[in-house]
């Protein structure tokens, strides 16, 4: 299977507090209603209920970044008008025993063929055009995941650049290794990658966002098509408050899509609390006459991907 597509920019230059127990006297005024003593307040939950995504939910997702389509079809339309349409591909996805949770995965930290003038061959998007997707997200009741192309900047400084929108519960991260650079890599030229030790850096960052605002479990997608593109992965360290996740991410016929899933979640060095995710493309899984994968044909991958994203 040939490696997903180069980033558009390469090919054309993205409460819960314990209610105090009173100190009144049995004898004293009522307790007001809601305020029991020894209760709780009710916990932050997920878009569609509940604190935890996986495995309770499966994850559907349209990829991509505002401007067309040329990033993948999250640029399609309008963000009220795509929510609608990922709202639609995830139903053919969900059942009773596992409810779907339709996602943007918005390419927030988006890379580039030049360096800037910071030298770091990214550029991020703009706040107001990040919080209208996560409206946009709120009122189908999705899922915004926030995904970061570095090019040579560092994950972590980026990650800490989006701490606002990490601290809603609506919002998870993703990481593209592809587009991570070392020194004098420039993206488009080389394939990137990361050490577990940067992802281990990053998931105990969120952790920590995810327990100090008693908030529901978040996603960590992790982009994948090649297992150099994680360094010493059995090195990951599980968080209780995330979903860790390998989205296997390269484009092609079924036939090579299937073989490259199976080596990915195979490899003896994959943690075994990593979840599964699989992509699939619009544009390039159709060239040479083939076509798109349907959803029973992904669900009859083994196993069975936790998250599907669309680009």
């Amino acid at each position: 299977m040939r490696r997903r597509r180069v980033a558009a920019f390469l090919i054309v230059a993205g409460v819960g507090t314990l209610v105090a127990f009173s100190t009144t006297s049995v004898f004293g005024p009522a307790q007001k209603k809601g305020t029991a003593e020894g209760t709780k307040a009710k916990p932050i939950e997920l878009p569609r209920g509940g604190t935890t995504i996986l495995p309770n939910y499966r994850v559907v997702a349209y990829y991509g970044s505002p401007g067309g389509t040329r990033l993948g079809a999250l640029g399609g339309g309008t963000p009220s008008q795509v929510a609608e349409q990922v709202a639609d591909v995830a139903s053919d996805y969900g059942s009773l025993q596992r409810p779907v949770l339709p996602a943007f995965e918005l390419i927030a930290t988006i890379v580039h063929p030049s360096p800037g003038s910071d030298g770091k061959y990214r550029s991020r998007l703009s706040d107001e055009k990040i919080d209208e997707y996560l409206q946009a997200a709120r009122q189908q009741q999705m899922l915004l995941i926030l995904d970061i192309q570095p090019g040579r900047a560092k994950f972590m400084d980026e990650v800490r650049h989006y701490e606002r929108w990490l601290k809603d519960p609506n919002v998870s991260l993703a990481l593209d290794p592809e587009w991570s650079m070392g020194p004098g890599e420039v993206p488009g030229k080389v394939i990137g990658r990361t050490k577990a030790s940067t992802i281990n850096e990053v998931s105990a960052y969120l952790d920590q966002i995810v327990q100090t605002n008693k908030l529901p479990q978040k996603l960590l997608l992790i982009h994948e098509f090649t297992e150099s593109m994680v360094e010493n992965r059995s090195a990951l360290v599980q968080r209780a408050g995330l979903a860790t996740v390998f989205n296997v991410d390269g484009f092609g016929t079924p036939v090579a899509k299937i073989g490259k899933y199976n080596d990915l979640t195979s490899d003896p060095e994959r943690p075994p609390f990593v979840f599964t995710g699989f992509k699939l493309f619009y544009e390039e899984d159709t060239r040479g006459g083939s076509r798109v994968m349907g959803p029973f044909e992904v669900l009859d991958l083994d196993p069975q991907p936790d998250v599907i994203v669309y680009e």
